[in-house]
């Protein structure tokens, strides 16, 4: 990725406060990510977009909202063109996956901010 489209990235999701929510700037950081999932068994959410997906770009304030409401979650944004590897097979955009004890234990497919909440609730 370019200079500029990290700063873009940045720009959209600056870490909050809690720290709990970050950015795959490419496959290999995904990976990362996944592997510290797996490892620490944090509670985590993946936020699965594109910079071109309308709905997407809607949902993306309400997703970093809602990780300063969230704390003990790690909030984890991945866009599939940054990502295209590690993101194959993610056929529909936003895609939310859940991870509990370091396995997926639940996806989310679309926007609509309470449908989210609750769903954060539910794994949080």
């Amino acid at each position: 990725m370019s200079e500029e489209g990290e700063n873009a990235e940045s720009a959209k999701l600056p870490v909050n406060e809690h720290g709990n929510l970050v950015t795959a700037t490419g496959d290999d950081n995904l990976k990362d990510i996944f592997h510290s999932i797996r490892i620490t068994k944090t509670p985590a959410v993946i936020n699965y977009g594109a910079s071109w997906c309308r709905v997407c770009n809607q949902i993306l304030p309400t997703f970093q909202e809602l990780s300063k409401n969230f704390p003990k979650l790690s909030f984890v944004y991945a866009d599939i063109d940054e990502c295209p590897e590690t993101t194959q097979n993610i056929r529909y955009t936003p895609t939310f996956h859940f991870y509990r004890d370091g396995e997926r234990v639940d996806e989310m497919f679309g926007g609509g901010e309470e449908r989210l909440h609750d769903r954060l609730w539910l794994h949080s």
